[in-house]
């Protein structure tokens, strides 16, 4: 392993939950709900998807009908962002309810589809080839980053897209931390560590930064009170700290990605 990926597991490890915590706890902390990964609605055919970076470079690699491989796919957004001119998706979760979401938003807009249930790479023998491979939001939950995106780049024909926060999804969550627990999190890794693994690979690849507008996280617009239960479960507290949660979480400022 490289000093890169070395650092990158290291850093990642510190995200543990110390012992004393969990054992509090009345349920994993380590949930991904469906509801804050499925697609939105389709947009209207004069109202194209968002115009960001990872959408752009994607649609470069894509001839009309082309392929798409979508690596921890949850609902489908980031495959679904390419349609048009991808014809063929496939998508990949370790999770059924995952993938459940993403063949109910590919057939509600008539595109063919594929489902892998599994992790990644354990699956990659069972995944076809694409024009192009997304991975959105999934590298934070990778220690063995080298193995991971080999495999990525192994099954692209034309290009690797991966969409990521440039610190962990969970930094937001330092506050809450602070205030219930006494507890600080770690600082990385970040989206800049996961480039020099890509780098350490030998891979040619580049980054982009740009700001995602706040309203536009599907946990802004989920109900308050289901906002308020995910962040109890993943904060390790019991239900009679709703209030308490409720009110701190609705003091902190909005956090952009």
């Amino acid at each position: 392993m490289g000093g890169a990926a070395a650092r990158w597991a290291r850093e990642l490890a510190e995200w543990r939950i110390p012992d004393e915590i969990l054992a509090a706890a009345p349920q994993s902390p380590w949930i991904h709900p469906v509801e804050l990964f499925r697609a939105l609605d389709a947009p209207a055919a004069d109202a194209p998807a968002a115009d960001v970076p990872s959408r752009r470079r994607g649609l470069e690699r894509l001839d009309e009908g082309g392929t798409v491989l979508d690596v921890g796919c949850g609902g489908g957004r980031a495959a679904l962002a390419l349609c048009p001119p991808a014809g063929m998706l496939t998508g990949v979760d370790h999770q059924q309810g995952m993938l459940d979401a993403f063949v109910d938003a590919a057939h509600s807009r008539g595109l063919a589809h594929g489902e892998i249930l599994g992790d990644w790479p354990d699956v990659a023998d069972r995944a076809p080839t694409a024009d192009v491979v997304v991975c959105h939001h999934v590298v934070y939950n990778v220690a063995a980053l080298p193995a991971f995106l080999s495999a990525l780049d192994a099954h692209a024909r034309r290009r690797v897209v991966l969409e990521l926060p440039q610190t962990h999804p969970l930094s937001g969550m330092t506050p809450l931390w602070r205030h219930f627990w006494g507890l600080e999190r770690p600082h990385g890794p970040t989206a800049t560590g996961a480039l020099a693994v890509v780098r350490e690979l030998g891979l040619a690849a580049q980054l982009e930064e740009w700001e995602d507008a706040y309203e536009n996280r599907p946990d802004a617009w989920l109900p308050t009170e289901q906002q308020v239960e995910f962040m109890r479960i993943r904060l390790c507290l019991t239900q009679d700290r709703d209030a308490e949660l409720a009110r701190v979480m609705a003091a902190l400022p909005p956090v952009p990605r």
